[in-house]
């Protein structure tokens, strides 16, 4: 089927294009945000196992 002629075509097109590139910069905004929580969590557990490696290295001498 053809659009109707007062139909702007090329507007419709890039409505749909903001439309996807809206929906994508969200879901690597998402990915982004879990992938921080992420990476707090491993360097929260990267400087309690440093400090517990010093209290040990204390203890021993």
């Amino acid at each position: 089927m053809f659009p109707p002629f007062s139909c702007d075509v090329s507007s419709d097109h890039s409505h749909r294009r903001r439309h996807h590139q809206e929906r994508k910069l969200s879901m690597l905004s998402f990915w982004r945000d879990g992938l921080e929580r992420q990476l707090a969590a491993v360097n929260a557990s990267i400087e309690t196992l440093k400090g517990q490696m010093e209290r040990d290295a204390q203890k021993e001498s």
